[in-house]
């Protein structure tokens, strides 16, 4: 049976969705963009800021699910401009232990919500 999963520590959904469905034993997040949970508001004036604002809301839905990000076995990272993969990367790679990370896929799109310039999905084990 699906749970559905819900934090403050997340935006709000915003649309038909929620933040994260949770069956049996595996999460399956909504994609994160860098909206402030309290505001609503977009954050970040560059690509580390934004990625960092993504990777806050992933922890508090994987929080509200009662899991870390050691939990994460998969992720899917969509972005606007392949140039910008490096600073990405280097965000999110202080979000896992690089021996026990995630696999993960990086697929450069053509719009994303709101115009942001990076999209971060989740699928979590316990």
């Amino acid at each position: 049976m699906k749970k559905i999963i819900f934090t403050d520590h997340a935006p709000a959904p915003i649309g038909p969705y929620n933040q994260a469905v949770l069956f049996g034993n595996t999460l399956y997040t909504s994609g994160q963009i860098a909206l402030d949970p309290k505001t609503m508001e977009l954050v970040g004036s560059d690509i580390e800021s934004e990625t960092k604002q993504v990777m806050e809301n992933l922890k508090g839905v994987l929080e509200a699910a009662d899991m870390t990000f050691e939990n994460v076995v998969k992720t899917t990272i969509f972005i606007m401009d392949m140039n910008d993969f490096a600073k990405i990367n280097s965000v999110y790679g202080n979000y896992f232990n690089e021996k026990t990370a995630p696999a993960r896929e990086t697929v450069q799109v053509a719009g994303l919500p709101k115009n942001v310039n990076v999209e971060i999905s989740m699928i979590a084990m316990r």
